[in-house]
């Protein structure tokens, strides 16, 4: 079943100089179409400016669409009898987890968004401790979040959204203020959502290595859908994506150069261990 359809999304804003003056129009999204199912794993790609994060806004009511219609779970976000539903439907996480957490206590933040819900004590009290355990943190819970790391308040604003029971995640650039640590910390965490909680996750963000796990990607330029297909296809266009302005990741940049110089590899390589089977070393433990 569909959890996220997008038609013909068109979104324009107004661009105004420092004086108020309009100076013109800017299509920041432009006409996107897209279905995501209950439960994949979907990457949203592009460089500064391509519209991803604009498009990741339309998919919690955040902004409404200049054109076109976008669907959560069957509501129709321009709705504005929907606009709770949508948000308790489609969670969303942003780049600077300062700006989520407002609890002194773990725990005490977590249980925010379901005590707003009106949901009852006790059971708050249950999701509490599920989203915590979910996402590696129930050992922080009496902790303040001015104790934690980056990463440790990122999951934190992670266990947040699931204690509301959300059906879908949107992640936007949730590790672009994070440390390589803290960007792997997070990914487990949301990928163990995924695969162990069966939520469907919308990762934005525009660290390669991020999405090599995902079911589908979907790569923006100019707020259009440039390019999409699983990671592995995305990958084996590296010469596209150059094009784009994006990297690829580092085995999948040395595999491609080992290509050009005549090696005999598959294209799209996407982890250490693949390109040493594909170099016929064997299998690696090394992770």
């Amino acid at each position: 079943m569909e959890i996220i359809k997008a038609n013909n999304v068109v979104y324009e804003y107004i661009r105004r100089d420092e004086e108020g003056n309009v100076e013109g129009i800017t299509r920041a999204v432009n006409d996107v179409s897209l279905d995501i199912e209950q439960g994949q794993f979907i990457a949203i790609l592009g460089h500064n400016g391509s519209g991803k994060s604009t498009l990741a806004k339309h998919m919690n009511a955040i902004l409404n669409p200049t054109e076109g219609t976008l669907w959560v779970d069957g509501m129709d976000t321009k709705d504005e009898d929907n606009i709770w539903k949508v948000r308790q439907t489609a969670g969303m996480v942003f780049q600077n987890p300062d700006n989520q957490i407002i609890g002194q206590v773990v725990e005490e933040d977590v249980g925010f968004g379901p005590e707003n819900m009106g949901i009852p004590t006790e059971e708050i009290w249950q999701r509490v401790e599920e989203s915590l355990r979910a996402v590696g943190m129930y050992e922080y819970r009496k902790y303040s979040p001015n104790k934690l790391s980056g990463g440790q308040k990122q999951r934190v604003s992670i266990a947040g959204v699931l204690a509301m029971h959300p059906k879908c995640i949107v992640l936007d650039e949730p590790t672009a203020m994070l440390d390589p640590s803290g960007r792997k910390e997070v990914i487990r965490a949301v990928r163990g959502l995924n695969q162990v909680e069966g939520v469907t996750l919308i990762l934005i963000t525009h660290y390669m290595e991020e999405i090599i796990h995902a079911d589908k990607v979907f790569v923006m330029d100019e707020g259009k859908i440039a390019m999409q297909g699983t990671p592995r296809e995305i990958f084996s266009q590296v010469e596209q994506l150059k094009k784009l302005r994006l990297d690829v990741p580092q085995v999948t940049l040395l595999s491609y150069e080992l290509q050009k110089r005549g090696i005999p590899l598959p294209d799209g390589i996407l982890t250490r261990e693949e390109l040493v089977n594909a170099l016929g070393y064997g299998k690696t433990d090394r992770k």
